[in-house]
C-alpha cells in the first residue's frame, strides 16, 4: 500500500513539474514575440529614417545652382521620384503652381507628392544648360530648396526655386 502511495505522488509531482515547465515555455515564449515585434518596429523606423537622409540636404536650405544642377543629375533617374526646377526667369514662381518650372525625372503633383506618370521621364538637361533659355539653371545662382512627400510619408521630389 505505501508503495503505491509513493508512486503516486511521484506521478502526480511529474505531472506537476510537467505542467510548470510548458507554462513557463510558453510565457517566455509570447514575451519574446513581443519584443521581437517591437523590434521590427523599430527596425522599420530607422530603416524610413536613413533612407531619407540622403534628401535632408534639400529640406528647406539654400543651395547654388551647380549644387542644383548635381542633385538633378543624381536624382533624375530614380524610379518614382522627380525634381522640379523654377528658374528666376520664370515670374511669379510658386510652389503650388504646377505649371511654373520644368521637371526633370518623373513628373509629380506638387501639392500631394503623387508621381503623375513614371514612365515619362525628362532626362534632358541641354534646357538646363543652355543660357538662352528660361530655363537656364545658373551655376552661381541661389536656389531654395524643398522636399515634396506622398500621403505615405515617402519622399518623391525636390522642388528648387531659384531666389
Amino acid at each position: 500500500m505505501e508503495e503505491n502511495t509513493g508512486v503516486g505522488i511521484r506521478v502526480a509531482a511529474g505531472i506537476f513539474l510537467t505542467i510548470m515547465l510548458i507554462t513557463i515555455v510558453v510565457i517566455i515564449t509570447i514575451s519574446s514575440q513581443d519584443a521581437a515585434k517591437q523590434g521590427q518596429t523599430k527596425m522599420a523606423a530607422i530603416t524610413t529614417q536613413l533612407s531619407d537622409t540622403e534628401y535632408q540636404t534639400y529640406s528647406n536650405t539654400t543651395l547654388s545652382g551647380s549644387q542644383v544642377l548635381n542633385a538633378v543629375r543624381q536624382y533624375m533617374n530614380q524610379e518614382q521620384f522627380g525634381i522640379k526646377v523654377i528658374t528666376g526667369k520664370e515670374k511669379g514662381a510658386t510652389i503650388d503652381t504646377q505649371s511654373q518650372g520644368v521637371f526633370y525625372g518623373s513628373t509629380f503633383n506638387t501639392k500631394t507628392g503623387d508621381v503623375l506618370d513614371a514612365s515619362a521621364k525628362n532626362v534632358d538637361l541641354s534646357n538646363a544648360e543652355n543660357q538662352f533659355l528660361p530655363n537656364y539653371i545658373n551655376p552661381s545662382g541661389k536656389f531654395k530648396s524643398s522636399i515634396v512627400r506622398d500621403k505615405n510619408n515617402m519622399i518623391r521630389g525636390i522642388i528648387f526655386i531659384q531666389e
